[in-house]
């Protein structure tokens, strides 16, 4: 599996997925060096990159590049002096001495011999198109003083003085996507091998711009030495895996959900996430129904079956059948003794279960007591995924605050829950308790409407029953979701996602390649 940490080598769709923290970076560059291609020979390849996006996109005009001390400033003086090469008016102002340049970055500006000007604000006068090559995503202050009053500067002016941002716009951190002290807004970044996470995290991601990725001749096997656990929903990630029927299939292959419905008036989010696990392919689903809510089903369902269920122990006989494999409790269901039952009553056996929405905060009084039925030896290999909004996570994790960065959050939850645990939001983030996360970089603000939750727990449990791990049916979910949403527009609602499903699914269907014959298999699953 793509993901599995004792794997030695990541498969290509996890190297061209895998996202690099700070560190790793680092570590990159070290490797790289290590093997014989010396350091300033990767600047100028950086510098090289930066160079040519520029030049792809503009015209030469007046350009600044803003020069830290460290290495980002060296990847802007060679970028400057290609560009000055081309007939570009460049002129470079550094936050530092000269003199005070280190290494590859020193090399870099002995090679400049063009103007350099102080750095202030003043040095901006004039320019139509600023490098901002300050700092990487390695800072670990706040901006401030003369530095961030020259960025401040270079944002209110880039209606009219484009920036381009060397790895990251100055003052974001590469691994959580924070603003220390102040970031300007880029018109473009240009970052090397990978991307870091912070480039997908909020408020990073709506600083950086469009994002293009240098190759500076690092080698992918260095991924398998680095061993990322960070990744981008890149459908590279998992599409391989997608559980798409065979010509000899049949409904019984494809699994079967069932999804526990509230009472007679709270019976609409239940049908959302029984629509999209019927959808995206499960083969059967079940909505179990509270007595009162019996009609209100029938009088909209057809294709989705309804059963009977009262109490814990209506579900318990209804799951002896292990043909059920796959089971979403929450939404809908209320908050209370009842749906913290019928979860102990779902956990208590080898099938995939979804938890969302009142069947979490059901548990926000004493949230041990789910780690441990979720971890029952009788559970051994089976799926559980939780899917918490920020209200929801808080009640569950309160320990794991908004002042721990995202990623972290996410991670510990995984891990002491012991589950999958997707934490929604603009910046979704999957993590599983081994510790590797995802992150969704595709979902469109229509996404924040009542109710698409429920269609997204929906999603995932259909793909539970027909197969995918945790992980990946989180990671196929979040993005059929975001693909329906996007294909819809402005006015979604959530009525709208599961008949979007199939456009979704058909984009996945083309980017795997599929031969003409791809059905035509003589495999049957059962």
């Amino acid at each position: 599996m793509s993901f599995a940490p004792e794997v030695p080598v990541l498969h290509g769709g996890a190297r061209k997925a895998a996202l690099l923290t700070v560190a790793e970076m680092t570590q990159a560059d070290a490797l790289a060096i290590a093997a014989g291609t010396p350091g300033i020979d990767l600047m100028e390849r950086a510098g090289a990159g930066i160079a040519r996006a520029i030049a792809a996109r503009w015209t030469p005009r007046p350009l600044v590049v803003l020069a830290g001390p460290g290495n980002n400033g060296g990847d802007g003086f060679v970028a400057g002096r290609l560009l000055a090469e081309q007939g570009w008016p460049v002129r470079i102002a550094l936050s530092c001495d000269r003199e005070a340049l280190k290494g590859d970055a020193a090399l870099a500006s002995a090679r400049w011999d063009g103007p350099t000007v102080p750095f202030g604000v003043e040095a901006l006068a004039g320019a139509a198109l600023v490098i901002d090559a300050v700092f990487g995503a390695g800072l670990g202050r706040p901006v401030g003083g003369e530095i961030r009053a020259v960025l401040e500067a270079a944002d209110a002016g880039r209606a009219t003085s484009p920036i381009i941002a060397v790895d990251v716009p100055s003052g974001i951190h590469g691994d959580t996507g924070a603003v220390l002290g102040f970031a300007p807004r880029a018109a473009l970044t240009v970052t090397f091998f990978r991307r870091k996470p912070g480039h997908l995290l909020l408020p990073g991601r709506t600083l950086c711009g469009p994002i293009e990725v240098v190759d500076i001749g690092i080698g992918d096997d260095v991924l398998d030495r680095l061993r990322p656990t960070h990744f981008v929903n890149d459908t590279a990630l998992w599409r391989d895996r997608f559980p798409w029927p065979g010509a000899a299939s049949h409904k019984y292959d494809r699994g079967h959900a069932v999804v526990m419905s509230g009472g007679a008036t709270a019976t609409g989010a239940c049908r959302l996430a029984a629509l999209a696990a019927l959808r995206v392919g499960a083969g059967l689903v079940t909505v179990a129904s509270p007595p009162s809510a019996l009609l209100v089903h029938a009088a909209h369902l057809t294709a989705v079956m309804i059963r009977r269920v009262a109490e814990a122990a209506d579900l318990a006989a209804l799951l002896a059948d292990r043909r059920l494999n796959a089971l979403l409790v929450g939404p809908g269901n209320g908050v209370g003794e009842g749906t913290l039952a019928h979860v102990l009553a779902a956990l208590d056996g080898p099938r995939g279960v979804v938890l969302d929405a009142d069947a979490l905060t059901s548990f926000a009084v004493a949230p041990d007591r789910l780690w441990q039925a979720i971890g029952r030896p009788v559970r051994a290999g089976a799926a559980t995924v939780l899917t918490p909004h920020e209200g929801e996570f808080a009640r569950i994790f309160p320990d794991l605050g908004r002042d721990m960065p995202r990623l972290a959050r996410v991670r510990a939850a995984a891990s002491r829950s012991g589950a999958t645990v997707i934490l929604k939001g603009p910046d979704t983030v999957a993590a599983d308790p081994q510790g590797r996360v995802i992150i969704n970089d595709c979902a469109p603000p229509w996404l924040a409407t009542a109710g698409s939750g429920d269609v997204l727990a929906g999603l995932i449990v259909g793909l539970l029953a027909q197969g995918l791990a945790g992980l990946d049916a989180a990671a196929a979910g979040i993005w059929v979701h975001s693909v329906a949403a996007d294909a819809f527009g402005p006015g979604l609602i959530a009525e709208d996602l599961p008949a979007l499903v199939p456009t979704a699914l058909r984009q996945l269907l083309q980017e795997n390649n599929a031969p003409v014959n791809f059905f035509l298999d003589t495999d049957s699953r059962s």
